[in-house]
């Protein structure tokens, strides 16, 4: 990332990240643009509030009301801009995981189903909302690059008889919900640059034997942590993972400090250092014969390594640590291990960016009326929420570079007089991490000395704020 076309800084960020849009309609373009404008300015705000005046507003509202309005055509400069980012590195990671969106209380909503219940002795009724599975493109280094793949869909409230729950392993897995791991890889493989190793990162519901086929049906590559005790075959002789893996040898262990569950009236979160071991192998994953696949895409055997991590000595009382992860990245020594270890550690990217959408963004307050809408709406502000993640990161990852590969000129100007209380901005830049902090710091961030570096919140906060004072620079000041 070293120039401004990584960043997306322009007079307003949007105007680049959404270059190239085409509904097949200019003024549906142009208004596409001034919402983005208007609500990643107030994010926290409804479209009413953030707009501003009635014509904005009325013009937002059709904009999320039109059929013209895809959510593939709002995703597609997002994800053109994303692969750009993706060229500039030699390996990146594709981190897919769902969130469910509620809408419970939106009784007058159309179009939405099922994702849950609520059980309480008094009211045991079914939420409603939408189901939103995104692949976020990372670094690995940790730096959040874009939304890759997103797909959001109400569930078929339909109930399947019990027969059809019984015979669940005869069903094909492209007619299943678990098919969205499968669709998210065909989809986001053919984005990714030529000499760029992509590496599918998911969680245990991705733990399918069809997801391993296919991936190694497109030549791309995964990591995904298992959830079953899979039948395997390795030393030519057959056994079960876990079994298999328990009598090898110990490759190394490591030390990670873990953050324990806050508990009540506790301000600060206690961690632990938790101590684990770790062991790795190639084995061969055996296919369930009574599960209904694919055979070409799913041969009776499937070639993977498998790195076991487990935590000893962990305190009482206390759930001990333990990923068994599966990829086809080889892995031949103890710090290739530790190299899969710490990609899938980044798994947490895309929870991050999803509660960045639901507490930041305040996604779940708005009342469009229609699943459709919604959808429209929820990609959108996919990649308000990502801008801001990015912008975080990037503090992190890159923190020495000139804050304007994130800032535009008016922003950072205006940034600098606010917090040095001058009139004439400094002939020099500053780098990212001073330009952030300074954000952050707008937001109610300390910076003392055991704050560490700003997070999401602070940050949010800071950048509101930001934005009404550089509008305000710029009036003064041109």
């Amino acid at each position: 990332m070293g120039n401004k076309e990584s960043a997306g800084v322009d007079e307003h960020w949007s105007r680049t990240e959404f270059a190239g849009i085409d509904f097949g309609d200019k003024r549906l373009n142009m208004r596409l643009q001034k919402t983005v404008e208007k609500l990643s300015e107030q994010p926290l705000s409804s479209i009413n509030q953030a707009c501003g005046n009635w014509a904005d507003v009325k013009g937002a509202y059709r904009m999320f009301d039109n059929e013209k309005v895809e959510t593939a055509e709002i995703l597609a400069p997002h994800q053109r801009r994303t692969r750009a980012r993706i060229a500039e590195f030699a390996r990146v990671l594709v981190i897919q995981d769902t969130s469910f969106v509620n809408y419970t209380e939106h009784f007058k909503t159309e179009g939405l189903g099922s994702i849950g219940y609520v059980n309480k002795k008094k009211n045991n009724r079914g939420t409603k909302g939408l189901i939103m599975h995104t692949a976020l493109a990372v670094s690995t280094e940790g730096l959040p690059l874009g939304i890759l793949d997103q797909e959001i869909w109400a569930r078929d409230d339909t109930k399947p008889s019990s027969r059809r729950m019984k015979s669940r392993k005869r069903i094909p897995i492209a007619q299943k919900e678990s098919y969205k791991w499968l669709r998210a890889i065909m989809r986001t493989t053919p984005l990714i640059p030529g000499g760029v190793q992509a590496v599918t990162v998911c969680d245990r519901e991705s733990d399918m034997y069809e997801l391993i086929g296919k991936a190694e049906s497109l030549k791309t590559h995964y990591l995904i942590r298992s959830s079953w005790d899979r039948a395997i075959r390795a030393e030519h002789e057959d056994y079960y993972l876990w079994d298999y893996m328990a009598g090898l040898p110990l490759a190394g262990h490591f030390e990670i400090e873990v953050e324990a569950p806050r508990v009540a009236k506790q301000k600060v979160a206690k961690s632990r250092m938790a101590k684990l071991e770790v062991r790795f192998a190639r084995v061969e994953l055996r296919r369930n014969p009574k599960k209904k696949m694919n055979y070409a895409e799913c041969p009776p055997f499937l070639s993977s390594y498998a790195v076991w991590v487990k935590e000893t000595g962990a305190p009482e009382g206390v759930e001990p640590l333990e990923w068994m992860l599966l990829t086809n990245v080889p892995v031949e020594s103890f710090a290739d291990a530790r190299e899969r270890i710490d990609w899938y550690k980044l798994r947490w990217h895309i929870e991050s960016l999803h509660k960045v959408l639901k507490s930041g963004c305040n996604i779940e307050l708005c009342r469009l009326e229609t699943a459709e809408r919604l959808e429209r709406y929820l990609t959108l502000f996919s990649i308000i929420a990502w801008r801001l993640y990015w912008m975080t990161h990037v503090n992190r990852v890159s923190p020495d570079r000139s804050c304007t590969e994130i800032l535009a000129d008016h922003e950072w100007k205006a940034l600098y007089c606010k917090i040095k209380k001058t009139k004439e901005p400094s002939p020099k830049p500053p780098t990212i991490r001073e330009a952030v902090r300074w954000i952050a710091s707008l937001g109610g961030f300390l910076g003392r000395k055991g704050d560490g570096e700003p997070g999401i919140t602070t940050t949010w906060r800071g950048w509101q704020r930001l934005l009404d004072i550089s509008e305000a620079w710029l009036v003064f000041n041109t």
